[in-house]
């Protein structure tokens, strides 16, 4: 077996190559283009036997080679650039270089390439991530534009809401469209004109905005339906998730699934106490998302609340209960997703037995109480996690 670690920059990428034993064969150096990708894919074949590839920054800089290694029937794992920098720290000479990092991200594929997410090629899950992407960016841009708008209107007419419809409302954004000010200062006139013309931009970010939200709900009905069986997961949040959690099936685990999205719990506990504190890594986006869901069924759902009521009770404060229900739900998103991918729901290299049904992955482990329980408290558990999920 030859395992070929990439380091992966901006403009150039760099590789190391390491047999069975642990030892380099060679290294190689070269652009991040095309014409790079398919020299190093050349230069990997000079030796023989099969080949594992990881690719540190594999959805970032490396993206377009893993996405080249893979339609040439490659085997690509993604590294963590934090596994590899915990790699330099541990070695016997610290130190940092592209050849350290390329020699990190070869020996972690040698060691671990049965617990590392394997990179697939692009689906609809990438289209859905660059959608929702971009109608956040054109909410951002919304939010902007109103902040521009409201301190220009508040040093033409201080006193505008009194008699001005909120700039949040579709009336609001026909008055400023057409605003004009009595006043006959040159300044304030140009300040009403700036008004119009950023009234017209903020128009164009709301209408791309409704219209990227309807390609997210038709994409998100047509493959992704399953998460909305969640409560507090509508398309557009069914959309936003795929885009994440894909492409196929990246996560072997609900734990990796719960690191990625930094609602892995992190012990901080004292004088006999078990505690768990906030965990400031992962996919923000994600973890914002799943901490949106946490407090509607908060707000809306009974065994949450139950949930939630029995955290408390044990000890933990409201926002360790919040945190808790959040590693719950990601058990709960992650065998959702399963179902949205049934070609490659156990990547058959899990047996069937290993894999716990719906109801025991979600209530199961320390996130979601403590160990599994016994049969019978297992069948009411898992009659409130499907009430939790929305069935009847």
């Amino acid at each position: 077996m030859i395992i070929v670690g990439i380091d992966a920059h901006k403009q150039l990428h760099k590789a190391l190559a390491l047999n069975d034993a642990g030892t380099i064969l060679d290294q190689w150096q070269g652009p991040n283009s095309p014409e790079g990708w398919h020299s190093l894919h050349q230069w990997a074949t000079t030796f023989a036997g099969p080949r594992q590839w990881g690719i540190e920054g594999a959805w970032n800089y490396g993206r377009g080679l893993a996405q080249y290694l893979v339609a040439e029937g490659e085997t690509v794992y993604e590294i963590n650039p934090r596994w590899t920098a915990e790699r330099r720290r541990k070695a016997r000479k610290p130190g940092k270089s592209d050849k350290l990092d390329a020699l990190a991200v070869a020996q972690l594929v040698r060691e671990d390439s049965s617990t590392l997410p394997q990179v697939t090629a692009d689906d609809e899950t990438a289209i859905l991530d660059l959608l929702v992407t971009e109608r956040e960016g054109a909410l951002t841009e919304a939010t902007r534009l109103r902040n521009q708008i409201h301190q220009l209107l508040l040093q033409i007419d201080p006193e505008y809401k009194a008699h001005l419809p909120g700039l949040k409302t579709q009336a609001g954004l026909r008055m400023v469209t057409s605003y004009t000010t009595t006043s006959q200062h040159a300044l304030d006139q140009q300040r009403a004109a700036v008004i119009r013309r950023t009234a017209e931009r903020l128009e164009l970010a709301l209408r791309q905005a409704k219209d990227l939200a309807d390609q997210i709900r038709k994409s998100a009905q047509l493959h992704y339906t399953p998460l909305t069986q969640l409560r507090g997961v509508d398309l557009l949040t069914a959309g936003a998730l795929a885009g994440i959690l894909g492409p196929g099936r990246r996560f072997l685990t609900d734990a990796q699934l719960a690191a990625h999205a930094g609602v892995a719990p992190l012990e901080a506990s004292s004088a006999g106490r078990v505690r768990h504190r906030l965990n400031p890594g992962g996919n923000r986006r994600l973890n914002a998302i799943l901490y949106r869901i946490a407090l509607t069924q908060a707000r809306c759902c009974p065994a949450a609340q139950i949930y939630l009521a029995r955290r408390q009770s044990e000890g933990k404060t409201r926002r360790e209960a919040i945190r808790a229900l959040k590693r719950y739900l990601v058990r709960a998103v992650w065998r959702l997703w399963q179902e949205c991918n049934p070609k490659s729901a156990h990547h058959a290299c899990l047996k069937r037995a290993q894999v716990p049904t719906y109801e025991q992955a979600a209530w199961s482990g320390a996130g979601a109480g403590g160990p599994p329980a016994p049969a019978p408290l297992q069948a009411k558990k898992a009659a409130r996690h499907h009430s939790l999920a929305g069935g009847s």
